[in-house]
């Protein structure tokens, strides 16, 4: 079988742990490499010496074979690059947030859509073992559908180290386009609801080192009455994760209590927790293989593209929504979008 052929845009830190996973591949092949940076665009060089190698995506498209391409690149900057994969024929997975705007990101999925081209975001978390875990206790034979639920995310994010991507410093709203959709994205895939109703405040503290507001607290309304109270912030004032998420089902809860992994559950009248087995993962780089598989399986067995554009926007919309309601609209209501 003839390799998948991958043409990686961006060599900033995702792009190494994609750079592992096709290399990983028998059945993937890294043909072209595109990055701005002439000193990172060698180093990526030096590990894949037979790619095409260039500073545009057009250029590189141009001199290669392939049949897809991966964005690892700031969301602000997407434009030229899907337009150029659509003009190309080439199948797009891009790093998340698809963009920086709603707007933008419904033009790229309108652009990727008018030339039948499938566009994939790279929402890697639904893909953690803890994940998969979480999502199969809500099933009725277990604590059944959920109710209400605490998600809190608290963390001080050094942007200045070197392995973070630098672009978030300078973003309006920091933590919601780059952190928070994360967590939207899978509140949305685990309990299976759609949002309808958001109300939301962001804000910056006084020793935030971000120009954008670094903290979110929102109450968000699913179909079916869910409600979820979250508090996520890349500014906490201690160096210590902070993560909980509690979900009130009619039999009992689900508490997952570290980023990936501490998953546990009880019914209403259990003495303690009866913590969930999880198998042995790597993340970061687990979840980037089965996202990758999926990817895969669309284009080799028919298989629905994993995570598409098109579902991207509705996490995107919960983003817009926690921005307006806190620029003075109060509640927002999603059922219009």
């Amino acid at each position: 079988m003839t390799p998948l052929r991958f043409i990686l845009v961006g060599m900033g830190a995702r792009s190494r742990v994609w750079r592992r996973v096709l290399k990983e591949r028998p059945d993937c092949r890294l043909v072209g490499l595109v990055e701005t940076d002439p000193v990172r665009l060698a180093e990526a060089a030096a590990e894949t010496p037979s790619a095409v190698k260039g500073f545009s995506l057009d250029e590189v498209a141009a001199g290669v074979e392939a049949d897809v391409v991966l964005l690892c690149t700031p969301p602000s900057s997407r434009h030229s690059q899907v337009a150029a994969a659509c003009a190309a024929g080439l199948g797009i997975l891009a790093e998340k947030p698809l963009a920086d705007t709603l707007a933008h990101a419904e033009a790229h999925v309108a652009t990727a859509t008018a030339a039948r081209i499938p566009l994939a975001v790279g929402l890697n978390f639904r893909y953690l073992a803890v994940t998969q875990a979480l999502k199969a206790l809500f099933s009725p034979d277990r604590l059944g559908p959920p109710e209400f639920g605490r998600f809190t995310y608290e963390r001080w994010r050094d942007g200045r180290l070197p392995y973070l991507n630098k672009y978030p410093m300078s973003m309006k709203q920091p933590m919601l386009w780059e952190q928070s959709i994360h967590h939207f994205d899978l509140m949305r895939f685990v309990y299976g609801v759609e949002p309808i109703q958001i109300s939301a405040r962001t804000f910056n503290p006084s020793w935030s080192m971000y120009e954008g507001n670094a903290n979110v607290s929102a109450l968000i309304t699913f179909t079916g009455g869910l409600e979820v109270t979250y508090q996520g912030t890349w500014a906490s004032n201690w160096q210590r994760m902070g993560f909980e998420w509690r979900t009130e089902c009619r039999r009992g809860i689900a508490l997952q209590e570290e980023m990936f992994g501490a998953l546990g559950y009880a019914l209403r009248d259990d003495p303690e927790l009866t913590p969930v087995r999880l198998p042995e993962s790597e993340p970061w780089v687990d979840d980037a293989r089965g996202l990758l598989s999926d990817f895969i399986g669309h284009f080799r067995e028919g298989m629905p593209l994993p995570c598409p554009g098109t579902d991207h926007l509705n996490s995107l919309r919960m983003v817009e929504a926690c921005i307006r309601s806190s620029e003075g609209e109060g509640a927002v209501s999603l059922c219009e979008q």
